[in-house]
């Protein structure tokens, strides 16, 4: 077990102040197999303040200085590759197959790419009389959640370092092992003291403190939605830049001229990737009621193929949950939309033949619109059927959510699909089981946040635009 006893400030490791840890839980053999201090909010203001002194200096540092000590973090992730992978697969129970390829190999790229988005960046521009320049928006707190920790840590703080931001990282208490790998990486690359600081701890004691604090310019969240809520609220005291990537509850629309067959597997991909902890996953599978039939023994049939087990296990398809908690909290939705009326295609809440582990059978339920499992995230592999009257049925049950973060479409006719694309209100659709674009704006409409992530759209939000105006040259002269 590997015992944790300092943050991250002002460049170096600092003893914590309190002997109280959390502990942090092998998602498969249930096994603690690290700890990390609980910091107070003490602590969290000396980073904030460590921040704060080392933002002058960062801010003016040239770009390229500041890229490529951007690139020595790629290269220390590359050498630690697969050690963060192991770690991750552990902590949050992806196969690490997976893993490999998207907790840690999207990262990766993330942070690279901050470099090279940076790097072309257009940082200024005439406009008349007025030269608009871009500037960082200051010093930046970082909370983050642990079902792709890293990738988010990443997409928050890479960018706004290479903006020229300065940063207070809070990881997921569930989730931190990779969060301190992170840390010594950054260490080892040479930034400045206080441009990167991170202190573990709650979100009530640490979370709140980077939220609320007058030297915090902009804080970046990622979690549920209550949460955000609560996030914004603080953050409105001293009317600080918030960006807020919260839940979902995304729609899969297989139109009635879809590859049936196709559209269910790929809904059914999307819906389990990571064991469903995924905010964007396309929890809702709508098909048109004259299908509805061929659909679940579709549904059933690739969920079959899910094949459960340990974590590091290179043949695992679909691994645990991250805790007991989440567990527990999955199987109680599922219990709940039995008693509802739902009707049970695959799986359902009774425990996997497995010795140990936080493991949920893959799920299918028929459910109708206004139940509690097609309104509420899951965060499991839980995937429900909702069955449609036509199209404009169709996008009605798609919108009808407080959520907008991801969703798709499929259709034989690919200007249809974007058709119906077009009036679902959410940040990102797929139409016909589209890749992930890491380049292309994530994030969400409604009480799915606002902001956006990924490519010059991630990096443009820890920006701030001013303008300089000139007096005109005197023509009559």
């Amino acid at each position: 077990m590997k015992a944790y006893d300092s943050h991250y400030i002002h460049g170096h490791w600092v003893k914590a102040q309190s002997s109280q840890t959390f502990s942090v839980y092998d998602s498969t053999t249930e096994e603690v197999i690290a700890t990390v201090p609980q910091g107070s909010a003490a602590e969290a203001e000396q980073a904030v303040l460590a921040a704060r002194a080392a933002f002058d200096a960062w801010s003016q540092t040239p770009l390229e200085t500041r890229c490529a000590l951007i690139d020595k973090v790629v290269e220390g992730l590359k050498a630690r590759a697969e050690e963060m992978a192991q770690a991750i697969a552990c902590e949050v129970g992806m196969p690490i197959k997976l893993a490999r390829m998207v907790q840690v190999g999207g990262p990766i790229f993330n942070w690279g790419n901050a470099a090279k988005q940076a790097r072309r960046f257009e940082w200024e521009e005439k406009v008349g009389n007025s030269l608009v320049v871009r500037e960082p928006v200051g010093v930046v707190g970082c909370i983050t959640p642990w079902n792709f920790p890293l990738n988010q840590i990443t997409l928050k703080v890479a960018p706004a370092l290479a903006a020229g931001c300065t940063v207070v990282l809070k990881p997921s208490e569930v989730a931190p092992i990779n969060a301190m790998i992170l840390a010594e990486i950054i260490h080892d690359a040479g930034f400045p003291p206080g441009v990167f600081n991170l202190v573990n701890g709650a979100g009530p004691v640490v979370g709140e403190v980077l939220s609320g604090h007058p030297e915090v310019d902009m804080v970046s969240f990622t979690g549920s939605t209550r949460a955000g809520k609560r996030v914004g609220e603080l953050a409105s005291q001293s009317i600080k830049r918030v960006a807020l990537e919260l839940g979902g509850k995304s729609a899969s629309v297989i139109l009635p001229d879809a590859d049936l067959a196709s559209a269910v597997k790929g809904s059914v991909s999307a819906c389990m990737l990571n064991s469903g902890q995924t905010c964007s996953a396309h929890t809702r599978m709508l098909v048109p009621a004259d299908r509805l039939e061929e659909a679940k023994q579709l549904a059933a049939a690739a969920v079959a193929k899910l094949t459960l087990g340990p974590s590091l296990d290179e043949n695992t398809r679909l691994g645990p949950l991250v805790s007991a908690a989440q567990r527990d909290r999955v199987l109680h939705f599922i219990e709940l939309g039995l008693k509802e009326g739902a009707e049970l295609v695959a799986g359902g809440p009774e425990r996997p033949n497995m010795d140990q582990g936080y493991f949920v059978q893959p799920t299918v339920l028929v459910v109708q619109p206004e139940h509690t499992l097609a309104r509420e995230e899951i965060f499991g592999p839980v995937l429900v059927i909702i069955a449609y009257q036509d199209e404009a049925d169709a996008i009605r049950i798609a919108n009808d959510t407080i959520y907008g973060l991801g969703g798709g479409v499929w259709s034989q006719d690919e200007a249809h699909a974007v058709r119906v694309a077009r009036r679902i209100r959410t940040g990102q659709v797929d139409i016909n089981g589209a890749p992930f674009n890491s380049n292309a704006p994530f994030g969400g409409y409604k009480q799915s946040g606002h902001g956006r992530e990924n490519g010059k759209y991630g990096l443009e939000e820890f920006l701030e635009y001013k303008a300089l105006q000139f007096k005109p040259a005197d023509k009559t002269a």
